[in-house]
């Protein structure tokens, strides 16, 4: 069973704070409950202050509490002489200790209660105990109860504690208002266990759905996206994690169009660049079989032509693909780029002369300077930027090459005599297919890839390549690579 994210974030909260509520109301109850006994138990206690009173002059009389060991009766005695409000039974006579036993005893001291005592004072004389300085029970109290069993009062003489008056513990308080107190007390307990409860379980519902409303946004939002609506966007009402997970959404989206329209152009441009190539083939050959044309070595040289061209714009795509999976080859070794450079250049020099173009190359000024670079990708490299030049410099005209080093990188610049680039052109010259109107256009024989594979093979050796307008009224295109330390 498919269960809503708003409900078990609903039930999450609520068990929770039910779960509080309950551990809140049960122990605070029982704290009370076990306080309010203690409580009870010491107001009790301080009732029979009159009895600490008389066993503290009792011990000061005598100096010891050996009376009450040798007279059990004295206990009782203390309680019922300690006590004249208390309505008593009066019918005791007093005992005598023996001739050798009266000295140092007061008169009080020396009365015994008579067995017809009453049974409140022999209940009371149960629950109270006496106790010595080390809480030894000496007469009192319930057996085989510990001192811990009672609710101590110090007996002080002379400002040291010499015993203790204890108060049994009633651990069930049987006084119908005491028992009246705790239960209204736990009933307000409860009642504000429930307002707490509720009150709890509405903010999470209203949290709930506070929290769950940008979620079905970026829901609603992502089946946009699956529909292909890349054009969907999420209002960002927050600045928490939500609100940037909304944010980020529409950064996704924004760059899923871009791509979409990238990918719509980049169709659009390929077909276009494959069509010029076949339509110019398709011509020659239909001539061919109609016989309008001959088969001479120009009309083959024209077929060959545009089928070179064609495998070129082939292979380009194919170098790009491989860019783009991350499975270009490159095979990072010692070079040194500017051999390369000057090597390449040697190739195409027959090309600049037939169109009236000087090369100025001022590599040879500078020493060596190796570089973790492919010898392959680099000539290739190369090529594509002389052969730009090549194709659009005007003649006659300029080429001019230098090197430059830093501490750590390698500036190879490449800056012909125009013409040049519009300036809002710069920012694409290495976008596939790009290509500038009036001085670069499809006449000069270019596909719009050549950069963009410059490009791809800079950014896998590590470097970085921009193009400018330069000084002398033309391109100027800086290729800068890392230096192996």
């Amino acid at each position: 069973m498919r269960i809503k994210l708003s409900y078990k974030i609903f039930a999450t909260l609520t068990l929770t704070s039910l779960l509080v509520v309950v551990l809140m109301v049960g122990l605070i109850r029982y704290y009370v409950a076990l306080n309010f006994t203690d409580y009870v138990n010491r107001t009790l206690l301080e009732r029979y202050s009159e009895i600490a009173d008389a066993l503290a002059a009792e011990y000061q009389t005598h100096r010891s509490w050996q009376v009450f060991k040798a007279y059990p009766g004295r206990w009782q005695d203390i309680l019922r002489t300690s006590l004249p409000h208390r309505d008593f039974d009066s019918g005791y006579r007093p005992a005598q200790p023996p001739d050798s036993e009266k000295k140092g005893f007061s008169g009080r001291a020396q009365d015994r209660p008579s067995p017809g005592a009453s049974r409140r004072i022999q209940r009371l004389a149960r629950r109270l105990a006496l106790f010595d300085a080390d809480k030894q029970i000496i007469a009192g109290g319930r057996t085989r109860v510990e001192y811990a069993g009672y609710t101590l009062q110090a007996i002080v003489v002379d400002g040291q504690t010499v015993g203790w008056l204890g108060l049994y513990k009633k651990e069930q308080l049987a006084d119908p208002l005491v028992v009246g107190f705790l239960t209204q007390q736990s009933q307000m307990l409860y009642i504000i266990g429930i307002g707490i409860l509720l009150l709890a379980a509405l903010v999470a519902f209203l949290l709930s759905r506070h929290l769950l409303a940008p979620v079905e946004k970026l829901t609603a939002g992502t089946q946009a996206l699956m529909s292909r609506r890349f054009d969907t966007r999420i209002e960002v009402e927050s600045k928490d994690e939500l609100g940037q997970l909304a944010a980020d959404f529409n950064t996704m989206a924004q760059t899923l169009e871009s791509y979409e329209q990238m990918r719509q152009q980049w169709i659009s441009d390929i077909a276009h660049e494959l069509r010029t190539p076949l339509s110019i083939l398709r011509g020659e050959i239909e001539a061919l079989q109609d016989g309008v044309r001959e088969i001479n070595r120009n009309t083959l040289n024209s077929l060959y032509t545009e089928a070179k061209h064609l495998s070129k714009i082939v292979n380009d795509l194919h170098e790009l693909s491989l860019a783009d999976t991350g499975v270009l080859s490159i095979k990072k070794v010692p070079v040194d780029p500017a051999a390369i450079l000057s090597e390449t250049l040697g190739h195409f020099a027959q090309s600049f002369a037939e169109n009236h173009i000087t090369i100025e190359n001022n590599l040879g000024n500078h020493p060596p300077i190796t570089i973790l670079g492919d010898a392959d990708r680099l000539r290739q490299l190369f090529s594509n930027l002389v052969e730009n030049a090549l194709r659009y410099a005007d003649a006659p005209g300029v080429l001019t090459i230098e090197q430059a080093r830093t501490a750590d990188r390698l500036l190879l610049s490449f800056e012909d005599s125009g013409p040049g680039v519009p300036e809002d052109a710069l920012a694409h010259l290495f976008d596939r297919l790009y290509r500038v109107d009036r001085s670069r256009t499809r006449t000069h024989g270019g596909s719009g890839l050549g950069l963009s594979i410059c490009k791809s093979f800079v950014n896998a050796l590590g470097g970085e390549i921009r193009a400018a307008n330069g000084n002398l009224g033309g391109l100027r295109i800086e290729v800068d690579f890392p230096l192996t330390g």
